[in-house]
């Protein structure tokens, strides 16, 4: 669509006539077709065919679908015009292929999207319960996470590390006919190298994948606007999204009870995963996922997606809101727009954005009273100039107190850091024991001796001096520390997040039912930091976990006490805060957001403590627990500013 009302005229099938025949079906009101504004036949519709790539040469005198499913079966790479985009596929299970299109497409090892026929073709690969069934059956099609069934099911290569894959049914007519054929999944990934947004036009891919795929099944009807397959997992019976994109967006978000009168605010997101938010009396409109803004081409379609959204839903903002840091993308363009419309701009600290979207999402009224907040990522810019990532807030729309925190721990190299996983474990390990007693005591260790070869007078000079080595509290990069510390992603990570995701696959299941709490490794909770927060110190934690590497415990144990201490840590934290607080605040809520909660493990660790202790634990279905979910919350506490 590009305009309201849904009439032909407003979508991508005005440039095709209607035929007499057509006509005539749509304008009679006994028939089926009556109004339908997409109706058309091969006289008068959009023509899909194949074509090679050394020069568009079509290939004729075959179902375009069905010659496609036969190249595919032989090895080829084909890209597909998709709903929303470029899509690049090839057989599952077809090692050479998958890795062909690994290399070519310079994604080397974060997994790729399965596609199967229908629900009996993914049972070869993955025994989904009911709710998954009925997730992937649903018309929006996402992408839904489920266990994989063995390793040998599909091409090694396909989703390395992870234990899962990530499987959709046809979303499609073109999609449904190119399955008809195969009974065997394939692989459906974004047409695009590593990190730029999809192709959406005929000529762009042409340029763009001709390096990469063998043929193009193209059609002629233009794809309006580039849109992103969604992405959901089930977690403790519930659907969740990972990624809000095509089925899902832009369809509106009810406000809770208080928001009746909220002005036309424009929330311009987070700068990783971003989307953006229109929101206005009593309905958001979240935006689909635009990706990472620092990509040339995300950023330029993030400014047209924002106008377009403008346009389509009649928005003029009187409020911008944005991010507190100050060298996001997002708020810089927010800044822009705030002065060109003459409109205030609302700064929104990254982690109360977090917790309020969570709270909008559950309907919690705009007066109801603070209420606990546990807010888990990556990295997040704080009111003292630092990094955040660990915090617990006591948060209503309006503004938030900060009670508590992991320990901030640096993080040598800056965003270097983010890639190299073993410079998290360094700064860890520097700050939990001196470096004479480390090497006297776990000197044997292979974490050591790897440490024991890098920079480390420079990495030292670097802390204490406060060189480009940002203090952190965040739980994201202690995730990284802790995989590189017993041997995972050591290096740098291929992926945002590939650390954290490959160790919680590692986790020993039956050690979280069976391994007694006593085993968890413990986290200290100091009262009174020096800033007057309570803090989580991981030191013990680490004390344990070297401990169990000296004595050779297998690091799928180690993963699930990791886990498992670390949730124990966060719900004593929680439960110490409430009973610590007078005053007017609800101390029986507790709102759980931020990226590290899309960590299943973890997640499912902590609701299950919490509710056990008595707390009504809130958490995110419908906009996703990380950056994607940020500018519901940025809106709802922009416009909540604003009363």
């Amino acid at each position: 669509m590009q305009a309201i009302p849904y009439d032909r005229a407003n979508t991508t099938m005005a440039a095709f006539a209607m035929c007499d025949a057509c006509r005539a079906e749509y304008d009679d009101p006994a028939d089926r077709r009556f109004h339908a504004q997409p109706v058309a036949c091969p006289a008068c519709g959009p023509r899909v065919w194949l074509e090679t790539r050394d020069g568009g040469r079509r290939v004729e005198g075959e179902d375009p679908c069905r010659a496609a499913s036969l190249l595919l079966r032989h090895g080829s790479i084909v890209a597909i015009k998709g709903l929303g985009g470029f899509q690049l596929a090839c057989d599952a299970a077809d090692e050479v292929a998958v890795a062909r299109l690994r290399r070519l497409k310079r994604r080397e090892r974060k997994p790729f999207a399965l596609m199967a026929r229908d629900l009996q073709a993914v049972r070869r690969y993955c025994t989904p319960n009911q709710t998954e069934r009925e997730l992937l059956a649903n018309a929006a099609g996402p992408i839904v996470i489920l266990r994989a069934n063995g390793p040998e099911c599909v091409a090694a290569s396909v989703a390395p590390g992870v234990g899962t894959l990530g499987f959709m049914l046809p979303s499609t007519p073109l999609h449904r006919l190119l399955m008809e054929s195969l009974e065997g999944a394939l692989v459906v990934t974004s047409g695009n190298t590593s990190d730029e947004p999809p192709c959406i036009d005929n000529a762009d891919a042409r340029a763009r994948l001709g390096r990469i795929a063998d043929v193009f099944l193209m059609h002629d009807r233009d794809i309006a606007r580039r849109v992103d397959d969604s992405v959901a997992r089930v977690v403790q019976g519930t659907p969740r999204m990972l990624r809000r994109a095509r089925g899902y967006a832009p369809a509106p978000l009810l406000l809770p009870e208080g928001f009746a009168d909220t002005p036309a605010v424009l929330a311009m997101g987070g700068e990783l995963k971003n989307t953006f938010c229109l929101a206005r009396d009593t309905q958001a409109i979240v935006s689909h996922h635009l990706g990472d803004l620092a990509d040339a081409l995300t950023y330029a379609d993030y400014r047209r997606a924002i106008a377009q959204y403008l346009r389509l839903f009649d928005h003029e903002p009187e409020v911008i809101a944005l991010d507190s840091h100050p060298e996001y993308l997002s708020r810089k363009i927010g800044q822009e727009l705030a002065q060109a419309l003459q409109v205030p701009a609302v700064e929104v600290q990254h982690h109360h954005a977090h917790l309020a979207a969570c709270m909008a999402e559950n309907g919690v009224p705009f007066d109801a009273l603070p209420m606990l907040g546990v807010a888990l990522d990556g990295l997040g810019y704080g009111d003292d100039g630092t990094l955040w990532g660990g915090e617990f807030m006591l948060a209503d729309y309006r503004g938030y107190t900060r009670l508590g925190r992991f320990k901030p721990v640096a993080m040598p190299g800056g965003t270097r850091a983010i890639d190299e996983p073993w410079r998290n474990a360094y700064a860890q390990l520097r700050a939990a024991f001196d470096w004479q007693g480390l090497t006297r005591q776990y000197g044997g260790l292979d974490i050591v001796r790897f440490l024991s070869h890098r920079p480390r007078a420079a990495l030292d000079t670097m802390i204490a001096q406060r060189v480009n080595s940002p203090l952190s509290s965040s739980v994201g990069r202690l995730f990284d520390a802790v995989a590189a510390t017993v041997g995972i992603c050591r290096e740098r990570v291929l992926y945002e997040g590939q650390a954290a995701i490959e160790l919680e696959a590692l986790v020993d299941p039956r050690a979280l039912r069976d391994d007694s709490d006593a085993h968890a490794y413990p986290f200290e909770i100091v009262s009174t930091a020096p800033d007057g927060l309570r803090c989580i110190e991981p030191r013990p934690m680490w004390e344990a976990l070297l401990d169990d590497l000296l004595r050779g415990v297998p690091v799928p144990l180690i993963a699930a006490r990791f886990h498992k201490g670390l949730a124990i840590a966060i719900e004593r934290m929680v439960e110490g805060l409430a009973d610590l607080l007078s005053g007017p605040a609800d101390t029986r809520s507790v709102a759980l957001s931020g990226g590290v909660f899309q960590n299943r493990v973890l997640f499912e660790q902590v609701v299950t403590r919490l509710d056990a202790a008595g707390f009504r634990v809130l958490t995110h279905r419908q906009v996703p627990a990380n950056d994607g979910g940020l500018s519901l919350g940025q809106a709802v506490v922009a416009a909540a500013r604003g009363r």
